[in-house]
């Protein structure tokens, strides 16, 4: 959430689209919780915030979520709006890897966020490479160290979450017992 409200404000827009992954062809987490708990917990998420939404255009599809094909069905259901995809340094630093990254270029500017402990020049040459510079900015994300992959750690651990994610997340991952080993 973090993310999404530096981004609007810095990037100027006009609402911010969270869109869980359905199924992620690169990255496995365990123990999964599933597509519809991750889009029910971006759901709780959006509702703190009147300019976030959660769509589940990913979640109801079946097979891998390619970014390139969702940002097409986005671009098919709104013409004429400008898109924004968000993401952190660290994930634009493998950009080149993903499948049709230039596509995604194509249809939405990039929005790299520049957290603590990630390595922007990295994330800036891959765009470079690509040929997208002029298609991305920074967003400057104040120092808190959150991540995904550290909640999840810390769920597993048992160690607390109040804070570091919207109270209606913490409460369903609780409830559910999700990310504990």
């Amino acid at each position: 959430m973090v993310l999404a409200q530096e981004a609007a404000f810095q990037l100027g827009l006009d609402e911010v689209v969270l869109v869980p992954v359905g199924e992620s062809p690169y990255k496995r987490i365990h123990p999964e919780p599933g597509p519809e708990l991750r889009l029910e917990m971006a759901r709780l998420a959006a509702q703190s915030d009147p300019v976030v939404e959660a769509s589940d255009l990913e979640t109801s599809r079946e097979g891998p979520s390619f970014s390139f094909r969702t940002l097409e069905l986005m671009s098919d259901a709104r013409p004429g709006d400008e898109f924004v995809f968000l993401m952190g340094a660290d994930v634009a630093a493998g950009l080149e890897n993903w499948r049709n990254p230039e596509r995604v270029l194509e249809l939405a500017r990039l929005g790299i966020a520049a957290r603590p402990g990630t390595v922007l020049e990295e994330a800036e040459a891959a765009i470079e490479r690509l040929g997208g510079d002029d298609r991305a900015e920074v967003v400057r994300m104040p120092e808190i160290g959150v991540s995904s992959t550290g909640i999840r750690r810390r769920v597993a651990a048992g160690a607390p979450i109040r804070h570091l994610v919207p109270d209606g997340v913490e409460e369903l991952i609780a409830e559910r017992g999700l990310y504990r080993e």
